[in-house]
């Protein structure tokens, strides 16, 4: 019976510590800092770090702006802060400008933490994000979402204080009516900065507003259908204009210009 004891506690020994094992490997929250903009500069956001895209092709969501390049009436740093601005200066049918802003080209990683302090413009018609995409289309038609898309923060004008946190995938999107999404309450998120994060795992993506954990995305099943979050994504901020959702119930033209404000960018591994 003693030899029996003995072996049942060497068990539950090895089984504790490979289970403390695993939690290190899957929740380290001794993050290094591998790559940052704090914004302590002014003028054009740094060349080095950030890349635009451009133009007024909807962007598959029926967006009505055109997204400018280096323009500084719509991305510029000032006191501190990134400031991406979408304006009612255009003309004709793309009367609205913003900009859309990317690490692509610049940065993109693996797994890791990434988290943006920001302060989002309000009013109706109005569609912020922060999210990542993938460097390269590996998987499927080589056409979203079969390679994903992690959405950090988005949020439409028209319902103040609903923050968005979202994964697509081939299984799982918002065509499909089948996303990975929760919205969670920040009520003062136009007057205020606060801090939204992703902690992306091999096995799971949580998310954070302010440093509580509110959404976890866990993998399904071990198939890019599913769970295409093996390869490396870059960063991406912007203020869309009205579109399939930020325009859902018509874009208010006395709101104009509004802003979203970002203190600072960091990623950790």
């Amino acid at each position: 019976m003693r030899i029996v004891r003995i072996i049942f506690v060497a068990i539950l020994v090895l089984a504790s510590v490979l289970s403390v094992r695993s939690l290190a490997q899957e929740g380290n929250k001794e993050w290094k800092l591998v790559w940052s903009d704090e914004f302590d500069y002014t003028g054009a956001p740094d060349s080095k770090k950030w890349d635009y895209d451009e133009g007024c092709t909807g962007w598959g969501n029926n967006e009505a702006q055109c997204y400018t390049n280096a323009r500084p009436e719509n991305a510029r740093v000032e006191n501190g802060n990134l400031i991406i601005e979408a304006r009612r200066d255009g003309s004709g049918r793309r009367q609205y400008t913003s900009a859309r802003l990317k690490t692509k080209g610049r940065a993109q990683w693996l797994y890791g933490r990434f988290e943006v302090r920001a302060k989002l413009p309000s009013g109706r018609g109005i569609w912020p994000a922060i999210w990542m995409l993938p460097d390269k289309w590996n998987y499927g038609k080589n056409y979203w979402p079969d390679s994903g898309e992690i959405d950090i923060m988005e949020y439409v004008g028209y319902a103040p204080g609903e923050v968005t946190g979202s994964v697509h995938t081939f299984q799982h999107n918002f065509r499909n009516g089948k996303p990975e999404t929760r919205t969670i309450t920040v009520a003062d998120a136009e007057q205020e900065f606060h801090v939204y994060a992703i902690e992306w795992y091999p096995k799971r993506i949580d998310f954070f507003i302010d440093g509580k954990k509110y959404f976890t995305v866990a993998q399904r099943k071990n198939s890019w259908r599913y769970w295409p979050f093996n390869k490396e994504f870059y960063l991406l901020m912007n203020v869309a204009v009205g579109g399939s959702w930020g325009g859902r119930r018509g874009i208010d033209d006395s709101i104009f210009p509004q802003r979203m404000e970002i203190d600072y960018v960091r990623v950790y591994q």
